[in-house]
């Protein structure tokens, strides 16, 4: 026979490449390239810059939980802060009987008890996501308002059980003697703490990125996000999977957490309900739902605020605010919608 009656497969068709949305993520460098004339002088520039990144890192760590929740769950969870408060509280089962370790100028016993503390913390928060899923979340599924509500409520109480285990009073920490202090770069101070910050959001951020994209099981969550049924068809449990999802988030909350605890070396049973609002601007900056966007939209709160509370420090608490603003007039579905929203 000749060769063009010859039964052949057909070659597959190419997949077509999904395009990679630039102008936002070029936002971050244009934003601090901007804000370089005005701020004058270059080892300052540096210094903010790097502290509003670290700042980024940790908003980005205390926000990505909820935008996974709300972005693969479809649910809103107003007591996403409580997971923040206890992240940071349960780092004291480690600091208690290891502050030898965090008084001692040795940089492996510090970074040993700091990893300690996030993989403690990231533990018991995502015990108690567990449990939060499934006593307050599981039966208002799809009921955004009955979620508002209920979440706030659990927020409440988990507040008061802080308040019964370690008490109403601030309990100060001390942070590792080897984060303490800078890099002096010339006339530039980066802060250690700030620097271990970056270098641990960045690494959350690249391995968020390759579970959603690069497994088995990122694919199952995204595909039963958008057709639950014929996920289930194949035989998989996607409510497992959501569960699991949650807990994740709830997990990284912890771990975002022992960050800002640390920062702040003060923990109080509302420092993760302080930031609730400031999670909730960055995840609409970002479209909710997207981590892509959730990473941006931390890194751009956190510059804005950095410049503005150098160089006008009556409007930084607004900023954020009006950042929203801005970028909602610009794409009102945020940086990068999610298609379904």
């Amino acid at each position: 026979m000749s060769g063009s009656t010859t039964t052949t497969a057909a070659a597959p068709a190419a997949l077509p490449k999904l395009k990679t949305d630039w102008l936002p993520i070029l936002l971050v460098p244009a934003l601090a390239l901007a804000a370089l004339p005005l701020v004058g002088s270059g080892s300052t520039w540096v210094t903010l810059t790097v502290a509003a990144l670290a700042m980024g890192m940790m908003i980005f760590l205390m926000a990505s939980g909820l935008t996974l929740v709300f972005g693969l769950m479809d649910v809103l969870n107003f007591g996403h802060g409580v997971f923040i408060s206890f992240g940071a509280y349960v780092s004291l089962i480690v600091l208690v009987p290891l502050s030898a370790w965090v008084v001692v100028d040795d940089v492996w016993l510090n970074v040993a008890v700091l990893l300690l503390c996030i993989l403690v913390s990231m533990l018991v928060t995502g015990a108690l996501g567990y449990a939060f899923e499934r006593v307050i979340i599981r039966p208002v599924y799809g009921q955004h308002l009955k979620q508002i509500l209920i979440t706030m409520g659990g927020m409440i109480v988990a507040e008061q059980m802080i308040h019964v285990i370690w008490g109403a009073s601030p309990i100060p920490i001390k942070l590792p003697e080897s984060f303490r202090g800078a890099f002096v770069i010339g006339d530039a101070a980066m802060e250690k703490y700030r620097v271990i910050a970056v270098v641990l959001g960045l690494t959350v951020f690249g391995a968020m990125y390759a579970v959603l994209n690069r497994t088995k099981i990122g694919l199952l969550i995204r595909a039963g996000v958008e057709n639950p049924e014929m996920v289930e068809s194949l035989g998989y449990r996607i409510r497992r999977l959501f569960v699991g999802v949650f807990i994740a988030g709830s997990a990284l909350a912890g771990l975002g957490g022992v960050l800002w605890a640390f920062y702040r070396q003060t923990l109080t049973a509302g420092m993760g309900m302080e930031v609730n609002v400031l999670i909730f601007i960055v995840i609409i900056i970002g479209g909710l739902g997207s981590v892509g966007g959730c990473f941006v939209g931390s890194l751009l709160v956190a510059l804005v605020a950095n410049y503005t509370g150098f160089l006008a420090p009556k409007l930084a608490l607004g900023s954020s605010i009006l950042l929203m603003v801005l970028i909602l007039l610009w794409r009102p579905q945020g940086l990068f919608p999610v298609a379904k929203r």
